[in-house]
């Protein structure tokens, strides 16, 4: 073997037992995927996602994906003569957009569910609707009506716990029933964080189309790896963190608040970003954890 194979040789080894010790610290540990953004756009991003769940699946992870569709959805709402209204980031949902979300939702579900089955690990694609898994009622934006977007009241645990218990990894459509048993879109970080709560998730993940929390818009550099909750309102009062990022941090916050050990703010568009986030030291984005959790990051 030549000097620059045994180099390589060594690196892949190192790169194993450098996830060692995150393998046994999380066997058998919930993790919820929140899968959405330009990952779910392009081909080899979308299969990179689907080998990384599958692949902490088989090291001992419990995952849960909750997946969105908000392109898709606007591209048919517009291929029916609509255009797309949103209100403070929430898609305003009449009966007609609602059902047009409704077959998208299930199409990108079943998608994935057969891409997760070709690896090898047995999937079962769920509705928010099934089994009143999400319940939820109507949803207002500062007080205007926007339709069928929902907010979740409760979670069925029993649902999500019993597919884990039977080793199959669940794929929920963002998508419930208010107690009339009216259908209602859910935003996907919405549901994602409930799912999360609800199962009291060691790992909460959300692909985003950036790399997580800078000190400075203008420079990746400035990228931060940990930020506790404490630190996080800091960074939001002096203006640090704004504009989108502020409503997504304040879900992290309110997860963390509830229960969740750990929320992961990762760039989708970056091939295995799960992995490299939780496999290694420093990781790739940026971690939300709570004001007296032990951080990981060693560098």
């Amino acid at each position: 073997m030549t000097d620059k194979n045994m180099q390589e040789v060594m690196q892949k080894a190192a790169v194993l037992v450098e996830a060692l010790p995150y393998i046994q610290r999380f066997n058998r540990k919930i993790i919820v995927v929140k899968y959405g953004g330009s990952a779910m756009l392009d081909e080899e991003l979308k299969q990179n996602v689907i080998q990384d769940v599958t692949l902490l699946k088989l090291v001992g992870f419990k995952p849960i994906i909750v997946h969105g569709g908000g392109k898709d959805i606007s591209k048919w709402v517009e291929k029916s003569g609509e255009t797309p209204e949103f209100v403070n980031g929430l898609r305003k949902t009449d009966a007609n957009t609602m059902e047009i979300a409704e077959m998208v939702l299930n199409r990108v579900n079943k998608s994935l569910v057969s891409m997760v089955q070709e690896l090898g690990v047995n999937a079962i694609g769920i509705s928010g609707k099934d089994g009143n898994l999400l319940t939820v009622e109507k949803k207002l934006s500062e007080g205007k009506d926007i339709g069928y977007v929902g907010e979740i009241t409760k979670v069925n645990t029993k649902i999500l716990f019993d597919l884990l218990e039977k080793d199959f990894l669940p794929i929920v459509c963002p998508i419930g029933l208010d107690k009339n048993f009216d259908t209602y879109n859910i935003n996907a970080d919405d549901a994602a964080c409930a799912i999360a709560k609800a199962v009291e998730a060691e790992k909460l993940a959300f692909l985003t189309d950036t790399s997580g929390v800078l000190r400075d818009a203008e420079d990746e550099s400035s990228l931060i790896s940990e930020l506790t909750i404490s630190e996080a309102r800091l960074l939001i009062d002096d203006g640090t963190i704004k504009g989108g990022m502020i409503p997504k941090m304040l879900s992290c916050m309110d997860a963390i608040s509830d229960g969740v050990g750990r929320v992961h703010i990762l760039d989708g568009r970056v091939a295995h970003c799960l992995l490299l986030e939780i496999f290694t030291n420093k990781g790739i984005g940026t971690a939300i954890l709570g004001d007296g959790a032990d951080r990981y990051y060693r560098g």
